[in-house]
């Protein structure tokens, strides 16, 4: 059965009517009634600017700050994701001792607000582990041509520990739903197939991996989409230690030139920018998979 198209009624026509108006009112009230002055001019340079020594155009701090927010969600999706998706096969294990384990991980996970579990990464956690394993050391030791792929790849060695501290507390966070996606695609496969296999002869990892996941994969690709957009939104939470960036940029502008209102509306519309890229993929992912 095919969706009736949308049709445009009188009530659609008032509620944008209504919408519109609310936004004069916010845009009179930033203006006259709070007497703020409009530097839209000046926001460019913060996009992209001239960089006089060389004569060429750099990114500004907010395309930069976008630019450490989409690898910073890039690396958290693919962790979380292998880390995730072993919860995930975890919960849906016979072993009673794995079920155990993916539902301690998720119901603690998730039951801690993940500002607790970044100060827990950046000040316990990370700094114990980065000092172990001397990772400070030895990205200092990296040759110019290394450390420059390490800084356009994750973070500049003197940004890297708080970039790691914030990749591992968003993994670990975003690992938790993931597992629970995983858990429900597999659980949702009918309880027929995996008898089948095993009536074939299947051990339960031929099971799992020959019959099972290939059905899973279909119902779990979706939601995981809708949680990488997700993970963009919740990076910005990981300003609070310092990783820079694009809710941090845009904060670090607004107390260094006051420009509150362009700055919030600037880092809002790139966040959409993102979001809605994503999710215009995710729709396009999704039409893919139910044709298949």
């Amino acid at each position: 059965m095919q969706d009736r198209p949308a049709r445009f009624t009188a009530l659609d026509a008032v509620l944008l009517a209504a919408l519109l108006c609310g936004a004069a009112l916010l845009a009179w009230r930033a203006t006259a009634a709070q007497d703020y002055t409009w530097r839209w001019h000046v926001l460019a340079q913060y996009l992209v600017r001239l960089d006089e020594a060389t004569g060429r155009w750099v990114p500004g701090l907010l395309a930069q700050g976008l630019a450490t927010t989409v690898r910073l969600s890039l690396w958290t999706m693919l962790l979380a994701t292998l880390l995730g998706g072993g919860m995930g096969l975890a919960r849906a294990s016979g072993s009673l001792f794995w079920r155990l384990t993916g539902g301690v991980y998720v119901g603690l996970v998730r039951n801690v607000p993940p500002l607790v579990l970044v100060f827990i990464f950046y000040f316990f956690l990370s700094d114990m582990l980065l000092r172990a394993l001397g990772i400070e050391a030895a990205v200092r030791a990296l040759p110019g041509w290394a450390a420059g792929a390490l800084a356009w790849v994750m973070a500049p060695a003197d940004q890297l520990p708080n970039f790691l501290a914030a990749l591992m507390t968003m993994a670990v966070y975003e690992g938790a739903y993931i597992a629970e996606h995983v858990r429900a695609g597999i659980q949702s496969v009918e309880r027929g197939q995996r008898e089948a296999a095993r009536a074939l002869g299947f051990s339960p990892w031929q099971q799992m991996r020959l019959v099972i996941l290939p059905q899973a994969v279909a119902r779990i690709v979706p939601p995981l989409a809708g949680q990488f957009i997700a993970t963009i939104k919740d990076t910005a939470i990981v300003s609070v230690i310092s990783v820079q960036e694009l809710t941090f940029q845009g904060l670090e502008l607004m107390a260094a030139t006051y420009m509150t209102y362009e700055i919030m509306i600037a880092i809002t519309l790139l966040y959409l920018l993102l979001t809605l890229a994503c999710s215009a993929l995710a729709r396009r992912l999704e039409l893919h998979l139910r044709r298949a």
